[in-house]
């Protein structure tokens, strides 16, 4: 077995090393003075024993192996997975962001809390809100901590509030965000055009409705043209409108989610702003809201006094109370407010336009050789459907595994599920034409494969190190300690 292709227990061999200590200068302490005696291994764990090179070369190339939006196009509905900036990355890493500490006094870290306060200040403009806090940690941690300041709003009131209205096209984390909040769930249908169906929402609400959970533009790609009467018809009823900001990569600059009526909104600072997305984290969440839910606001937040200095706020009687240590993710929100400071407000605004004429294009292109969801202008994304693929027996998930060799992330599939045999699309706004168009022909090609030689379709993909899968016997029954090759 070749080096590059072994695990690296298969590469150990006794007596090799991979690094060098030097030799103790201090009294050792035994064991088991400071460790129960329970507790102590009866023998030394069994680790590789590789030489450093064989440590490197081993990470190196499975990294080879990995993809990512550094060398591939990532087209992943509702996702965003954009290009980061590596200016931003430089700047989260300057010494003054990067070396500091939460629990240093303000005084020593004024710099960060100024760039935290303005970056507040920025959200609140974007979005059309009163305050914005930076703590949570992803979009469905903004989701709660919004849902939540929702409940402790209502209940200020009086009232007891148990039922979340989600539009059956809504994200899968918007309904369990709902649940672990507390709140009742309620599925609101879509009409024939992808929209909020007005008399379905009419007959939903009532005395017992906290809020709406919507998201505009929807995962559908389309903007809810109705937007004024839907927040109309969740106000009168009592309740509030909070809006998932998960797609407002496609409205920044253009459109403010408080200008329509939403109470309460969250962004996906890791999507919209172009920050680090994928592998589990990190993420962020701000939640921005109106000035009737600022006492219930999580703290602290970033407070400015009249000298100019700058000050951790906790004073909110009627908090929720902290949703997350410290600040939240403070190298992501540097990240965001160095996208901010670098675009400006044309310059976001030219982001969503650029990522809505991307959709636009790619979806025309792809009309003839699938069937659109939903014709029409779409937004950042847009939703394809295989179904007449089925006619050839090819689904897909097989055009998915079929796109892997072509170089491709696939789109997201079999989401949103009231689409058949779903392809959801988004190019984002930083592709290029050439790697859309490549895209694109891709895809052509394979619409056509699937109608001539379907079975060359099923059989993919055939460039990658891990061939066919049955997928229900590797979900069910996976090989996790051989090499793959």
């Amino acid at each position: 077995m070749k080096p590059d292709k072994a695990l690296i227990f298969e590469l150990s061999r006794p007596g090799r090393v991979a690094y060098s200590l030097p030799e103790c200068d201090v009294p050792e302490l035994g064991a088991a003075s400071v460790i129960p005696a329970d507790m102590l291994r009866a023998k030394p764990a069994e680790l590789p024993e590789v030489y450093e090179v064989d440590v490197i070369r081993h990470y190196t190339e499975l990294s080879r192996r990995n993809f990512g939006v550094d060398n591939g196009f990532y087209p992943l509905g509702s996702c965003t997975m954009k290009y980061n900036p590596k200016l931003n990355e430089d700047v989260a890493r300057f010494p003054g962001f990067a070396k500091i500490h939460p629990y240093q006094p303000e005084s020593s870290v004024q710099g960060a809390l100024e760039l935290l306060h303005t970056l507040q200040s920025d959200l609140a403009a974007l979005t059309g809100m009163d305050g914005v806090t930076l703590q949570p940690a992803a979009g469905a941690h903004g989701e709660w901590t919004g849902l939540m300041l929702i409940r402790a709003y209502h209940e200020s009131r009086g009232e007891r509030r148990t039922k979340v209205i989600v539009p059956d096209s809504s994200h899968g984390t918007n309904p369990a965000s709902a649940a672990v909040a507390g709140f009742e769930t309620v599925t609101l249908k879509s009409d024939e055009r992808g929209m909020v169906d007005l008399e379905a929402l009419k007959a939903a609400v009532d005395g017992d409705t906290a809020a709406l959970m919507l998201t505009n533009p929807s995962t559908l790609g389309l903007f809810e043209e109705r937007i004024v009467e839907i927040a109309d018809i969740v106000h009168e009823a009592g309740g509030l409108l909070y809006y998932d900001g998960a797609n407002s990569n496609a409205i920044m600059g253009i459109a403010r989610p408080g200008d329509m009526g939403f109470d309460v909104v969250h962004l996906n600072l890791h999507k919209t702003m172009s920050t680090p997305h994928g592998g589990g984290g990190p993420g962020a969440g701000p939640v921005g809201v109106k000035s009737k839910l600022l006492p219930f606001l999580p703290v602290p937040t970033v407070g400015k006094r009249a000298d100019g200095t700058f000050y951790w706020d906790g004073d909110r009687p009627q908090s929720i109370g902290r949703v997350k240590a410290y600040c939240g993710n403070f190298g992501i929100l540097v990240r965001a407010y160095a996208y901010i400071r670098t675009y400006g407000p044309e310059g976001l605004r030219r982001v969503s336009e650029c990522a809505v004429l991307n959709a636009n294009y790619m979806m025309h292109r792809l009309a003839p050789y699938f069937d659109v969801a939903f014709p029409g202008v779409c937004k950042h994304e847009f939703v394809l459907s295989g179904k007449r693929l089925k006619a050839f027996g090819v689904r897909t998930l097989d055009v998915a595994k079929r796109l892997l060799d072509f170089g491709c992330h696939p789109p997201t599939i079999y989401f949103p599920l009231n689409v058949e045999e779903s392809m959801m699309i988004e190019p984002t706004e930083t592709e290029s034409k050439e790697t859309l168009d490549a895209f694109i022909d891709a895809m052509i090609r394979i619409a056509q494969e699937a109608e001539t030689d379907p079975q060359l379709v099923l059989n993919a993909p055939y460039t990658t190190i891990v061939k066919r899968l049955d997928e229900a016997t590797a979900a069910r029954k996976p090989v996790l300690n051989c090499s793959c090759g």
